[in-house]
């Protein structure tokens, strides 16, 4: 049995099959720009739907498009099944061409499952005409048509791919003749597995009286139409909102960038580590865990940030950035609260031991200084560490107890780590207690000097005193120098106080010389702070000026380890008092490591043995004295003089005379004295003369 076909309707059909393609190619690079989820699979199944309705479209317009010597029909369920099968097949294809990587494997699967699944709609439609006897298909063409359908899915899906980008130039003109080709392979299916089947001459189709061909051609057309063009419409409205939603959600994120990081490092800042410490209390309550909170601080920052400058520092602080995030583990956060503190906020924590570890990698790690750039970090951090729940529930006061916790690395050495305790509490408030006591003491006249005598060896004379501060608060009560010189030098206030020391020595200098006392060379302490000032010695120089005092009666004294810090400054800086008529010495010579060769290049007047060594005259027997010995040697060759300090027994006393030392001090030889009773001890010196 022959049958001819409409060769308007073929055409239409071609038409939808061109559309249908056009459609899934659009669809394709849609889908793929999607990032939620959600959207995806909503338009992965409207997109399937439109797209299958698309393809089973032309295939059942092009069997509308077969007339047969018999009347026709379709049986409805087979007709909706194979309208199931291209639903299916094109989601499947939809979801292959979307997916992040296609793999040759996956091509070669995919191709076969919806080639197989465009043959079996064909085939199905087919059966739904339920033609008596059977339709004869020929082995070869029946074959043809399947291979067709599989070689076309993968060229479609290649295709696909290839223009999924709506980003790339004249896309749609591509996209179009691409439509086409894909439009042919379909239609080639279609028509192969047409000239497949034969009609037997008696054959009468089952379903004649199903579905009517008339109207069902036109519902058919007219009804595929407007889902594609619908779809494609939607398609494009989408897309164009998508590029308007992108462009503002870039500009936002930049605005949360500025609002969420810290801009000189690209760390959270102080707002962003509030609300993910927020969220790990949240979340630490619901699993019943602990979590850190790690607060650093780089020592010696600001002394590098003062004598270098502000980009030096800046570039300091990057680097320690970059290097701290390699130090922690990839899920702890890393920010910056500004300055040189940073936090790091370390969640899901079994013990304690594990923030120790952590605190004890990062110490080790910068301590290495082995780094890609193998530039030298310069700095090391103090660690304050604060538990959650047991040393807070709340931001400000894990914080806060971290903080102090740091504060308390910081008195027990630096460079080290400590665990937030109940008592650092009362530390950190008597720290912000002295702090403020400091402000107010300059202008208050709570500041007092001390001076405490120095003695010839040889002879027992007074060769001069050391000013040592006091403070004496009518709330605090008398603060040791070692309670508030530490939070001075951190605070900076020491800078103002140590101007203060040299202006009141050289006021006492004067009221001695006025009441015809002797006027006595007396010795002053440089903190680290303000050895970092870069006009430090024309500060002095303009005071000691002011006040009518001869430099030379005024000795800086300058500890080891400060001067070994960065001995090439501490060389000019030297070279800069003597060149004001100042002299230097070097306190608390042997703790320091100082080398002979920045020794001799220091060039100057005395060496303080630390009281360390000065008990070691007894405590250490023949070892302590020849160390003591090997100093004050070393010290007259160089043509230095040696000052002990730490003087507390007769027998340290008649072992540095018979070593030769030049000046001593101590509680044994006399204490320090307030400025009347070093006045007093003056005149007694004068009369026994």
């Amino acid at each position: 049995m022959l049958g001819t076909y409409n060769l308007w309707l073929v055409a239409v059909s071609f038409v939808v099959a061109t559309l249908a393609s056009y459609t899934a190619l659009d669809l394709t690079g849609r889908i793929s720009l999607l990032a939620s989820s959600r959207l995806r699979h909503a338009w992965l199944a409207g997109g399937a739907a439109a797209m299958g309705v698309g393809i089973w479209s032309m295939h059942f317009i092009a069997m509308l498009a077969l007339s047969l010597p018999i009347p026709l029909g379709y049986d409805f369920t087979l007709t909706g099944c194979s309208l199931a099968i291209a639903v299916v097949v094109s989601y499947l294809a939809l979801l292959a061409t979307t997916r992040a990587r296609l793999t040759p494997v996956h091509l070669a699967t995919g191709s076969v499952l919806m080639g197989l699944g465009i043959a079996g709609m064909h085939y199905t439609g087919m059966a739904a005409m339920r033609m008596q006897p059977g339709i004869d298909y020929q082995p070869a063409w029946f074959a043809g048509s399947i291979a067709i359908a599989v070689f076309a899915s993968m060229a479609a899906l290649l295709i696909a791919r290839r223009l999924r980008d709506d980003g790339e130039r004249n896309v749609t003109l591509a996209r179009f003749g691409a439509a086409l080709v894909m439009a042919v392979a379909i239609s080639g299916m279609h028509y192969a597995g047409m000239a497949a089947a034969h009609f037997p001459v008696d054959a009468i189709c089952g379903a004649a009286h199903g579905v009517n061909t008339e109207w069902l051609a036109t519902a058919v057309i007219l009804f595929t139409f407007a889902i594609l063009i619908v779809t494609l419409m939607l398609s494009r409205f989408d897309a164009r909102t998508s590029f308007l939603v992108s462009a503002v959600s870039s500009l936002n994120g930049q605005i949360m960038r500025l609002a969420t990081l810290d801009t000189l490092t690209g760390l959270p800042n102080r707002a962003t580590l509030t609300e993910r410490v927020d969220s790990a209390i949240e979340l630490a309550r619901r699993r019943h865990n602990s979590f850190a909170i790690l607060f650093m601080d780089l020592d010696g920052f600001k002394t590098i940030n003062d004598s270098l400058g502000h980009s030096a520092g800046d570039q300091l602080l990057s680097t320690f950035a970059q290097r701290l995030q390699a130090c922690v583990r990839a899920t702890d956060t890393v920010a910056r609260l500004g300055g040189d503190e940073f936090v790091v906020l370390s969640e899901n924590l079994a013990s304690r031991q594990d923030a120790r570890l952590i605190a004890e990698n990062v110490l080790e790690r910068m301590r290495e200084g082995v780094w890609n750039d193998n530039e030298p970090l310069q700095v090391m951090p103090s660690i304050g560490i604060a538990l959650f729940p047991q040393d807070g529930d709340s931001v400000d006061t894990l914080l806060k107890h971290a903080d102090a916790a740091m504060y308390e690395a910081k008195r027990a050495g630096r460079s080290t780590y400590r665990f937030f305790e109940a008592s650092m509490n009362e530390a950190a408030t008597r720290t912000l207690q002295i702090q403020h006591a400091l402000h107010e003491s300059l202008t208050a006249g709570y500041f007092t000097l001390n001076f405490q005598p120095k003695f010839r060896g040889d002879s027992n004379e007074l060769a001069g005193a050391e000013a040592l501060i006091r403070l004496n608060h009518p709330l605090l009560g008398t603060l040791a120098p070692m309670e508030f010189i530490p939070i001075a030098e951190r605070s900076g206030q020491i800078v103002q106080i140590g101007y203060w020391v040299v202006r009141e020595t050289c006021r006492q200098i004067r009221r001695w010389m006025a009441d015809g006392l002797p006027a006595m060379k007396v010795a002053i302490n440089l903190s680290p702070r303000q050895l970092s000032q870069p006009n430090l010695v024309s500060s002095v120089l303009e005071i000691v000026q002011d006040e009518q005092v001869t430099c030379d009666r005024i000795m800086f004294e300058i500890t080891e380890t400060v001067a070994m810090q960065d001995a090439p400054r501490t060389i000019e800086m030297i070279r800069e008092f003597h060149a004001s008529g100042f002299e230097i010495a070097i306190d608390d010579f042997g703790t320091g490591y100082s080398s002979l060769a920045y020794l001799q290049r220091f060039r100057v007047k005395q060496l303080k043995i630390d009281r360390f060594f000065t008990n070691g005259l007894d405590d250490q027997g023949p070892e302590g004295t020849a160390i003591v010995s090997a100093i004050i040697a070393l010290a007259h060759s160089l043509d230095m003089d040696v000052v002990a300090e730490g003087v507390e027994t007769a027998s340290q006393l008649g072992k540095l005379k018979a070593m030769m030392c030049d000046e001593m001090q101590g509680f044994l030889l006399g204490k320090p004295l307030e400025a009347e009773a070093f006045s007093s001890l003056l005149k007694q010196r004068m009369a026994a003369v």
